[in-house]
């Protein structure tokens, strides 16, 4: 797959998550920050980055800059997934489907900052197993890395798109008595 290059898009950053971490060192505590990003254009390519510093600002930054390196491109239909799916990280279990116009992002926490950065604005999830954002957010990833649109799915069977869809009659032998 080709890497799609940030500097061309107008991406919109989000922070999902910023977490505390303590080292307890000879001298008391050190605390240190680490930060989930989702980065996003609305029109299909989002990206994921943690970043960890012992600023919140410069783990945020750094996580930005994580997630502008690992952006994928989600194939949409009408401001909604293509097709159900579920994905799967760890302990983490999301669950996306696809929704009529005018329901609106129906999810919660990481998975809604995710979907709203991707463009998608119809549609239905359920977060099982694991609550951790962390594995959250991946199990998204994953989900809307493995979406699928029509034309590559008629490429890989190697039919059309409407046979894909079962719309075209097959032909019969016709034989005259």
């Amino acid at each position: 797959m080709d890497r799609i290059n940030p500097n061309e898009l107008d991406l919109n950053e989000k922070v999902v998550h910023v977490n505390r971490v303590a080292k307890v060192v000879k001298g008391g505590r050190r605390f240190s920050f680490n930060a989930i990003v989702v980065v996003g254009d609305g029109k299909g390519h989002v990206g994921v980055g943690l970043g960890k510093a012992n600023e919140v600002a410069d783990s945020i930054s750094k996580g930005t800059e994580v997630a502008k390196k690992n952006l994928i491109l989600v194939p949409l239909l009408n401001g909604t997934l293509t097709h159900e799916i579920e994905g799967k990280y760890g302990a983490g279990r999301v669950f996306l489907k696809p929704a009529a116009p005018g329901t609106g992002v129906i999810a919660g926490g990481p998975v809604r900052a995710i979907m709203e950065a991707v463009g998608v604005t119809d549609v239905l999830t359920k977060s099982r197993g694991s609550a951790n954002p962390h594995n959250v957010v991946k199990a998204t990833m994953v989900a809307l890395e493995n979406l699928m649109d029509v034309q590559s799915i008629a490429r890989k069977r190697g039919l059309s798109v409407m046979r894909v869809f079962n719309t075209v009659p097959k032909v019969k032998d016709t034989v005259e008595e």
